[in-house]
């Protein structure tokens, strides 16, 4: 009977899950009624502040466009090279005595470098002027005996045969002289050979050979490398397109180049030396689809040093009574490329212009605006057309921007005072 009346055990269970999440729901509820009511009157203030600080003038920072002439110059990486670079190899055997630079030395051309010893070459040079010498001795007594022969021919007191053999003997020991002259300068040569010098000016690298050793003149390594300094040169290339704009710069006359150091924003940084482009490659590298060229720098305080990369600008063109605008002005859509000029009465327009050249120090237009024109330089990603705005002027180096100073979209500035 208990069996029969006892009631299923999920049939049980059910009305506590109801009541479970009964509870759960309620909960949720409550948090949602104390987010709005917490919260909500902070979200709609912010609102408030946006819609308000949206009909509030921007502030931006502005630039005049100017008419001026505006040199044109064509950017590049470049490599510095040693005008000259000249390994010195040893051109005879021997003890190497003597070294009498030291490394890193600047020389100049004809100064002594290192020694060997001299003493089996001197000998040498010494046996070739003896041999002269005595050479010459014998040419002499065949001259003699010439004349005397050739006398006594004339007058029939000896045969022509005995005077023609004195003749030959003559050119024979003439010979024996060149010959003897030719050794000399041989061995000259070699002696000379025994003391090395600087065959420009420049500056010496590390020593490669110590006093003491014996050195050949089979040896592949040199004694030491020297490079020219002063002048140097800058190799670097172009694309193919600029090669037209490049020849003609070259036939105006020595075309202006500028060195600035690598990764550096030309015209920002220290300029290194300024040079003139001296060499244009008589070929356009096909892999590449660029042209090699060189410049020639004087290089008076040796700022710049071979193997360093630099950057390297070449001076093309001049534009004559060009309107610039900062490049910062100049902004690019979808379907043209503007800028906001700032009007009278506070308010933008937006202007589509034609960007003529560009570089990191100034734009080109060539349509769309006039010398005077106003043009923002900063804060035009809040602008539109309906916008006012209120100039301000830029943060002077060591300050700190004020609360006119343009901020980003969608920042709030803090007061001073404020709590952070």
């Amino acid at each position: 009977m208990d069996a029969l009346t006892r009631e299923p055990a999920d049939v049980v269970t059910r009305p506590r899950t109801r009541r479970w999440l009964m509870a759960v729901l309620c909960a949720l509820v409550l948090a949602g009624i104390g987010y709005a009511i917490w919260f909500w009157p902070a979200d709609s203030t912010r609102q408030a502040a946006r819609n308000r600080n949206a009909n509030e003038p921007i502030p931006v920072l502005v630039a005049s466009a100017e008419q001026k002439d505006v040199p044109i110059f064509l950017d590049a990486l470049g490599t510095v090279q040693a005008f000259n670079m000249v390994t010195v190899k040893l051109m005879v055997d021997g003890p190497l005595i003597s070294v009498n630079f030291t490394e890193g030395q600047d020389v100049k051309k004809g100064d002594v470098l290192a020694q060997i010893d001299p003493r089996t070459y001197q000998a040498a040079y010494d046996q070739a002027v003896a041999k002269k010498a005595q050479d010459e001795a014998m040419l002499a007594n065949a001259r003699l005996d010439l004349a005397r022969y050739t006398k006594l021919a004339a007058n029939n007191y000896t045969s022509a045969q005995q005077a023609d053999t004195a003749r030959a003997q003559v050119a024979q020991n003439e010979a024996l002289v060149r010959q003897d002259q030719a050794q000399i300068d041989n061995a000259r040569t070699q002696l000379s050979y025994t003391t090395i010098t600087s065959p420009l000016d420049g500056r010496t690298g590390m020593r490669q050979v110590d006093p003491g050793n014996i050195v050949h003149a089979s040896d592949t390594t040199g004694l030491v490398v020297i490079t020219q300094l002063q002048p140097i040169s800058v190799v670097f290339t172009l694309p193919q397109q600029t090669l037209a704009q490049v020849a003609k710069a070259m036939s105006q006359g020595p075309a202006k180049v500028l060195a600035f150091p690598q990764g550096t924003v030309s015209g920002r940084a220290g300029l290194l030396d300024t040079g003139t482009l001296t060499v244009l490659d008589n070929q356009v590298d096909p892999t590449t689809g660029t042209i090699k060229l060189k410049a020639t720098f004087a290089n008076p305080e040796h700022r710049l040093w071979p193997g360093a990369f630099v950057g390297a600008r070449v001076q093309v063109d001049t534009a004559k009574d060009a309107v610039v605008v900062p490049p910062a002005a100049v902004q690019r859509g979808p379907r043209s490329t503007f800028v906001y000029v700032v009007n009278p009465d506070n308010s933008v327009t937006r202007r589509d212009v034609r960007v003529g050249h560009e570089d990191e120090q100034a734009s080109i237009i060539s349509e769309g605006v006039k010398p005077g024109d106003t043009v923002v330089v900063d804060g035009a990603s809040r602008l539109n057309e309906t916008s006012k705005v209120t100039i301000v002027q830029p943060v002077a180096p060591g300050r700190s921007p004020t609360t006119d100073q343009p901020t980003a979209p969608g920042t709030r500035r803090r007061q001073a005072g404020a709590p952070g």
